[in-house]
């Protein structure tokens, strides 16, 4: 138990660390963007003198240096004031936490179906190793691991949405039908390449597992072949998969910037791109960062929950 209150412990003041570290690299690179946030604070570039340009410096403290600005945003983030947005003049909480349940929604559609699927073929093909079902699924997740997210959308839309018309083509819809059948092609296109992913890392897993010695014993004492695949193979190899799709499904919150472009989704990923044609700051800093704290979060929980499920890693833990 104490070496498990370590462990998080350490674990804690680790995340604590990056996302500082994280939160300073976001404001560095929006400060250092193309563009004068304050001559699009002050309306454009016409009729602008310099005195209106200093007034609106002085005014959002963008005349301050970087670290004095850096620690000002830093400080109203910790007591969950994100700023305002310099287009909508809406507090960028508010837009933020308006758009951030449908991104979920499909991030967490996406993962349904990357691990399913994903961890289905995978088991499949480990189990039909060296047989042609194993090469189909190493060839198709091959394949899909080299289409784009854009390229998967644009070819979804085509065929599923404009020639067959079973699904819509933009939106997030309404109630839970409505959703999953809006959401069911962003969700495809955005887990095709976590599919192939997590596909081959459990066919690895369990074929390392399957080569063990308990499990030579167990069939060699007469087990039969469904049970040894499914108490001593798949359990062994648990530990790897659920790492990877926990790594995988912290990613996808940045792979929905293109899903949601390319399907019209009013999510987080839409509200980043219009942020930075904008020049929009405090918005994309926002985004950037929850970004980035959930990727930090997730694979945290993911190395502390990792020796639980794996007692070879937790021995060795120090």
């Amino acid at each position: 138990m104490t070496s498990l209150v370590s462990r998080v412990s350490r674990r804690l003041l680790g995340l604590l660390a990056t996302l500082f570290a994280a939160s300073f690299v976001i404001f560095a690179a929006v400060y250092a963007a193309p563009g004068d946030p304050a001559v699009f604070l002050a309306g454009g570039r016409d009729k602008l003198t310099p005195e209106r340009l200093a007034t609106v410096r002085a005014q959002y403290h963008l005349d301050e240096p970087l670290v004095v600005q850096y620690g000002r945003w830093l400080w109203d983030c910790v007591h969950f004031d994100l700023g305002r947005s310099f287009k909508y003049s809406d507090q960028v909480s508010d837009l933020v936490a308006a758009r951030f349940p449908t991104t979920l929604q499909l991030v967490a559609y996406a993962t349904v179906l990357f691990v399913v699927l994903g961890v289905g073929a995978g088991i499949l093909a480990a189990v039909k190793r060296s047989t042609w079902v194993d090469s189909a699924v190493v060839g198709g997740t091959t394949l899909a691991a080299s289409v784009p997210s854009f390229v998967a959308a644009i070819a979804l839309v085509s065929l599923f949405g404009v020639q067959l018309g079973w699904f819509p083509v933009t939106g997030s819809g309404e109630g839970f039908t409505g959703t999953l059948h809006h959401l069911t092609l962003p969700a495809l296109s955005l887990a095709l390449g976590a599919l192939a992913i997590i596909s081959r890392v459990t066919r690895q897993a369990m074929a390392d597992a399957a080569a063990s010695d308990h499990v030579e014993a167990a069939r060699a004492s007469g087990v039969p072949e469904r049970d040894i695949i499914r108490r001593h193979v798949l359990r062994n190899a648990l530990g790897p998969i659920v790492t990877m799709c926990g790594l995988v499904t912290a990613g996808m919150l940045a792979g929905t910037v293109v899903v949601e472009t390319a399907f019209g989704i009013s999510g987080i990923g839409s509200l980043l791109v219009g942020a930075i044609n904008t020049h929009d700051f405090p918005v994309a800093q926002a985004v950037l960062l929850l970004m980035v704290t959930g990727y930090i979060v997730v694979t945290t929980l993911v190395d502390v929950v990792h020796p639980l499920l794996d007692p070879r890693v937790k021995g060795a833990t120090p």
